[in-house]
């Protein structure tokens, strides 16, 4: 059965290969839209990802607080769940970081004596606002603690953002999906309507619909995955012109690859299965 459908289906892009042809390209450069979507999404959450990695709570220390009491201080933070890793700016480090980070203004800098604190690095997935404010409370309550900042109002915009861009991409990739969807399945009509008769002499000697059905959901399934992988290579010509005379991005990994094409050829059996079911109901 499946070798009578594939040769079928090849039989049919041999007497009609611009057909083919022009199904391919159309099922390509829908999905390049997905695709240039995805490929802004990824880049976009990698983006915030790496500002996320700069969330922190900075505890500035009183003066001439002991090694001894930072030192069991540190350790007592190091072990909260939501903390990735401690570290200690001593007062001639957070000097020396404030004259390389504003080098113009280094002069200011000569006579000042900045504070030793304790600088505290959150875990991936434990940077909400709530949880933030709630691990600088705790180390607010040390003794040698004088003052505990964390950019309240920073870290709220950055939480909201994140959650915006989520919302908009899930939507806009449904919105992407859907249109890929329309414009794949209006693509694969083209060919069952040029394949009428025949399957309606099909129909006539007593073929199933199954039976009639399984070409073209090959046929689907084969210009899917061509497709996703016209839409690939038009995306990683995209992703290098932009690296090259524009800015660095990221492009998709393997695993992500994969599912491109995966989804290039569900897409192509889904628009497939309706075109041939609505032909099938005209007969």
């Amino acid at each position: 059965m499946i070798q009578l459908a594939l040769r079928e289906t090849v039989t049919a892009a041999r007497r009609a290969p611009l057909l083919t042809a022009l199904a391919v390209v159309t099922i390509g450069f829908s999905l390049y839209a997905f695709g240039l979507f995805g490929l802004v999404a990824l880049n976009i959450r990698q983006a915030i990802r790496a500002v996320e990695e700069r969330v922190e709570v900075r505890a500035f220390l009183q003066d001439s607080t002991s090694i001894d009491a930072v030192d069991s201080v540190m350790a007592t933070i190091g072990k909260y769940p939501e903390v990735a890793r401690v570290e200690y700016v001593s007062q001639e480090n957070a000097l020396d970081r404030a004259r390389s980070e504003m080098g113009e203004f280094s002069d200011v800098f000569d006579q000042a004596v900045l504070p030793a604190s304790i600088e505290v690095h959150m875990r991936a997935g434990l940077r909400s606002p709530e949880t933030v404010a709630a691990v600088a409370k705790r180390i607010g309550s040390f003794p040698i603690v004088d003052d505990v900042r964390y950019g309240e109002e920073w870290v709220g915009k950055l939480y909201r953002l994140r959650t915006i861009a989520s919302f908009v991409g899930i939507a806009l990739g449904l919105a992407f999906a859907a249109v890929a969807v329309i414009i794949i399945g209006a693509t694969i009509r083209m060919t069952v309507l040029a394949r009428a008769k025949e399957i309606a002499v099909m129909r006539i000697v007593g073929a199933t619909d199954a039976f009639v059905r399984r070409p073209f959901l090959i046929d689907g399934l084969i210009k899917g995955i061509l497709g996703g992988m016209f839409a690939l290579l038009l995306t990683w010509g995209t992703h290098r012109a932009v690296n090259q005379y524009f800015f660095q991005t990221v492009f998709f990994d393997n695993r992500l690859m994969l599912l491109g094409l995966l989804a290039g050829a569900f897409l192509g059996v889904a628009g497939s299965m309706v075109s041939v079911g609505r032909q099938l109901r005209r007969i």
